[in-house]
């Protein structure tokens, strides 16, 4: 190596520079690892090849990619305290099927509640993980166990579950009358008491508790009589 002391200039040898050149673009170009017998396959047969994968390996040591060899292959990859910037975070929107919807729906109203009064009130067995997505998406937790017989486990919504829909808390959630004006459901036909949970009231400060079904019987008896009268 020769300095040019007017100019201030290093001269590297031309044979070295121009080995390191191509060692570096083959790897760089490479869609996969190379061992060295390839890489000498494809440079002048006068560049001593380990040599130069050695110096490029130390050269880039410190760089945002580093060379590195594994199972003799050597290729460039980004340097590992840097992995986190080349992530890539991709949103994918899928739908929450009718059955998750209806599920939500009932935990919303009628928390805390346990899996089979869910599937009581939908009138249908559970699917394939409809609770668990809910669970997935943190809208949906288990909020302690029901003092009956077995134990069930019971589910409420979550912080998450008002972030997401822009609630402050629970008494936002839109009532049956508010339903109704809003052509959402024919509210003459609805139970009010379908739409309210025990954090709704307590909220509210309404210690009202209604069960849902309290009141059918009497509706069917009268509908059959006035059915009978006809």
């Amino acid at each position: 190596m020769k300095k040019d002391t007017k100019n201030n200039i290093v001269n590297f040898p031309s044979n070295s520079v121009n080995g390191e050149r191509e060692v570096e673009a083959i790897l760089f170009a490479a869609a996969e690892p190379l061992d060295i017998d390839t890489i000498e396959s494809k440079v002048k047969k006068n560049v001593n090849v380990k040599k130069i994968l050695e110096k490029l390996q130390h050269t880039y040591s410190n760089r945002g990619i580093n060379l590195v060899c594994i199972s003799n292959k050597w290729s460039f990859r980004t340097a590992q305290n840097l992995s986190k910037l080349m992530s890539q975070e991709k949103t994918v929107e899928k739908k929450l099927s009718k059955a998750a919807i209806e599920t939500l729906a009932i935990i919303v109203y009628h928390q805390p509640v346990t899996r089979a009064e869910i599937e009581e009130i939908r009138g249908v067995a559970f699917g394939t993980n409809t609770l668990e997505i809910l669970m997935e998406l943190n809208w949906v937790k288990p909020q302690g166990r029901k003092n009956v017989p077995g134990k069930p486990i019971q589910y409420g919504t979550t912080d998450e579950f008002l972030s997401h829909f822009n609630l402050q808390k629970l008494s936002d959630l839109p009532t049956v009358d508010e339903l109704g004006s809003a052509g959402l459901i024919d509210s003459s036909s609805i139970d009010a008491s379908v739409f309210g949970t025990g954090k709704f009231y307590k909220e509210k400060q309404e210690e009202k508790k209604e069960n849902i079904y309290s009141n059918i019987d009497e509706m069917l008896g009268s509908t059959l009589k006035e059915t009978d009268s006809d």
